[in-house]
């Protein structure tokens, strides 16, 4: 079923509208179509719309706040098993073709605060940022239902990009006015690009993405979080509110659990993917955070790998009547993994449409919901 932004923004704030919302975060990875073509998959199964999953009208806002630079990415070698290329950054990215869709870096341009003056004008705000015909063209869709979404950089996820991990949790140490201008410079510019779109159409949703955990917790701990990425978020989550903004959603695979608190004090108030092989249990976190946080996701993946039985039981504990009622959108914790047979995730999608009391596959249509 299609929502609307206003039945959308309801269902995250706890009020119930009528239904659950059960849907597909992200898709399937790209050598599971390969298994799923053998096992006999339509087409339509294959590109996600034979399943009649839930999902939200929306429109990325015209008005850019990440990077602009002025290097054209180039192809370094591409052979069958690998590409590498230089990027807009600068940086060297490799891609091995069998078993991943994002290329990783083998290099980065910071490394020190002289590094980061540097680059910093690809941050800085121009008005090139904006894009108001395009703007007026989603107010308009706003008018028809659409949600409208906002992008900044992440407070921990665009240093990376710069820095690197491990040259990243250096720096707070080691260069931290560095670190400290970096959060500056990005709220400086968000600040005035969505003064700007908000002239024109109101955000509904301010997006951040993160990346920062894996199974055993976050990479930097809450102090560090309040410290220097705190302010940050306060910033652009005060001037987003200023212009009609009501969820603050932020995607970040991995344990969140030990960070969670110094984030929703920022004004976060959805996290997703929520992943339950890194300890991220959303019933779990229900009983703690009550309707101070929705989630997106949370069911695990690699319980549709193994039998009947453990879909089962893993949909009875994550659909319970305490996560139901609004204030969760139901879906796998991240893409779908290699080794779920077409017939069980025909089973999940049955099983989960008839626990949440939703009517059997009867339309056509899927969408991305990760935002």
């Amino acid at each position: 079923m299609i929502w609307d932004r206003d039945r959308y923004i309801a269902h995250c704030q706890y009020e119930y509208t009528g239904r659950e919302m059960f849907c597909e975060l992200f898709g399937p990875l790209q050598a599971l179509e390969r298994e799923w073509l053998a096992q006999g998959a339509t087409e339509k199964e294959i590109g996600m719309t034979a399943f009649d999953w839930d999902y939200t009208l929306y429109t990325w806002l015209g008005g850019r706040c990440g990077p602009i630079t002025d290097r054209a990415p180039t192809v370094v070698e591409d052979t069958p098993e690998y590409a590498v290329q230089v990027d807009g950054m600068g940086r060297t990215m490799k891609l091995i073709k069998r078993s991943a869709t994002i290329p990783l870096p083998l290099d980065y341009p910071v490394k020190t605060m002289e590094d980061w003056l540097k680059v910093k004008h690809w941050y800085t705000f121009r008005e090139e940022r904006i894009d108001r015909e395009e703007l007026e063209r989603q107010k308009a869709l706003r008018e028809k239902g659409y949600l409208t979404l906002f992008s900044v950089p992440g407070g921990f996820d665009e240093p990376r990009q710069l820095l690197g991990e491990e040259g990243l949790c250096m720096a707070f140490y080691d260069e931290p006015e560095m670190i400290r201008d970096m959060m500056d410079t990005f709220a400086d510019t968000a600040l005035q690009v969505m003064a700007r779109v908000g002239e024109i159409v109101p955000i509904d949703n301010l997006s951040i993405h993160e990346d920062m955990a894996g199974k055993s917790g976050p990479l930097i701990g809450p102090n560090l979080v309040r410290a220097f990425i705190a302010p940050y978020y306060r910033r652009v989550w005060d001037c987003a509110r200023s212009f009609g903004a009501k969820l603050f959603s932020q995607d970040s695979d991995g344990d969140m659990n030990a960070v969670l608190d110094a984030f929703m004090e920022c004004g976060v108030n959805c996290s997703y993917p929520c992943e339950p092989a890194a300890g991220m249990d959303i019933v779990s976190l229900r009983k703690k955070y009550g309707k101070k946080l929705f989630f997106k996701g949370g069911i695990d993946k690699h319980a549709l790998r193994f039998g009947r039985d453990d879909i089962l039981k893993e949909l009875e504990y994550k659909l319970c009547p305490l996560m139901q009622g609004g204030g969760a959108v139901f879906g796998l914790d991240h893409r779908i993994p290699n080794g779920v047979s077409l017939e069980n995730y025909r089973y999940y999608v049955k099983t989960g449409r008839e626990m949440l009391g939703l009517p059997p596959v009867k339309e056509e249509g899927w969408a991305r919901m990760a935002f």
